[in-house]
């Protein structure tokens, strides 16, 4: 900024400026808070402008979110939104593993289960979360770090962009675990990738890859995180390369099978992890979107949220009523054999023995769900 401009300015800027949060933004546990320099595409600062890094701060839990972590988030999103130094928000997870597997199993199993008066306050504060999200103010970049699932994919589609490193996995839990991805997924899916495709990830639940994620469209960019002999290569258990199968089926994006997996796992294990090329991604995005006037771009923002904002408001005082009665039995049940099980046993019931025991006219007991749990 040239020295005559920036004298403009400072004289013509009020002596205080008003605070429009509502409460002082105070970093909750579990949830950090960073104001990081803006920079532009060759890399100079921008002087007195920032972009806001908001990161879910729980890696032993695979940053899954307690109900202070979901207050914690409302409340740097509301501060990021409302700061006029703030260029965009980078919404990310610690470690390279998770960016966010949904609500926190052991919370969900050991206070809410059971209780639907409690989990629909809580589920309030889950709905303010997103639509948190889909109202701020700034550009919002998801930096998937690792797994994005269950609330963890809602979450993240909330978010305006997506860039990944390739050993993330995407995809939904909720009819293997005891719930159903209505905090976001059914809404924003059939928006974003197509009513089959969507019908296929909230139903059956198996995860894809961030390969995948990139040619359904819920991904801006895609970039390698491991390193083998100091180089980077792209996620050896997924077919990187544009092709077909022998039915003409695209198979990019998919995960291998047989030989070729294991010989990908045994390549997995030779390297290290590396996210250096995804936050030089963020950075760049974060760049293009600082080059552009900030009015300009909210309003842009507000305009192409729409399609997702019209079917999230539709549908989300419904679904919270829904899932907090749903606490009663098959979500009450889910959460609970996750939370129990282990990788040995298991963390899903017999889905067959509660087919059985409903086709009998079986009622939801204590004694049921017992006899549900992994063994």
């Amino acid at each position: 900024m040239h020295d005559s401009t920036a004298s403009v300015i400072e004289k013509s800027a009020p002596s205080e400026l008003f605070d429009h949060n509502l409460v002082p933004h105070e970093v909750v546990q579990g949830v950090l808070f960073e104001r990081r320099p803006a920079t532009t595409l060759d890399g100079k600062q921008a002087e007195g402008l920032y972009n806001v890094w908001i990161t879910l701060d729980n890696p032993t839990q695979y940053n899954s979110y307690t109900t202070a972590m979901v207050k914690g988030v409302i409340l740097a999103f509301r501060a990021a939104s409302n700061s006029r130094d703030v260029n965009a928000v980078v919404f990310t997870g610690s470690g390279d593993k998770s960016f966010c597997t949904g609500g926190n199993t052991k919370e969900y199993a050991e206070y809410y289960a059971g209780n639907p008066q409690e989990y629909r306050q809580y589920m309030r504060l889950f709905n303010d979360m997103v639509s948190t999200i889909l109202g701020c103010d700034k550009p919002v970049v998801c930096r998937v770090n690792g797994m994005r699932v269950g609330g963890g994919q809602e979450i993240g589609m909330a978010c305006d962009f997506s860039v990944a490193q390739d050993l993330a996995n995407f995809g939904q839990a909720g009819p293997k675990h005891g719930s159903a991805a209505i905090g976001g997924s059914t809404d924003f899916l059939p928006v974003m990738i197509g009513c089959e495709r969507a019908m296929v990830s909230g139903t059956l639940c198996e995860p894809f890859s961030a390969h995948k994620a990139y040619r359904l469209g819920i991904c801006h960019e895609v970039v390698p995180a491991l390193k083998v002999d100091g180089e980077f290569v792209a996620n050896p258990l997924v077919v990187t390369d544009r092709m077909l199968d022998e039915y003409g089926r695209i198979v990019h994006g998919e995960f291998k099978t047989g030989e070729e997996r294991a010989a990908g796992k045994e390549l997995l294990l030779r390297g290290t992890l590396d996210l250096s090329l995804l936050d030089e991604k963020v950075e760049e995005l974060c760049a293009k979107l600082l080059a552009t006037f900030p009015e300009c771009m909210t309003k842009s923002l507000e305009e192409l949220r729409k399609p997702k904002l019209d079917a999230w408001n539709r549908n989300k005082e419904n679904s919270r009523a829904w899932l907090a009665l749903n606490m009663m039995n098959e979500a009450r049940t889910g959460f609970r054999a996750f939370n129990e099980g282990n990788r040995e046993v298991g963390r899903e019931i017999d889905f067959v023995a509660l087919r059985q025991a409903l086709a009998r006219g079986t009622p939801w007991t204590p004694e049921l769900i017992d006899s549900l749990m992994p063994k």
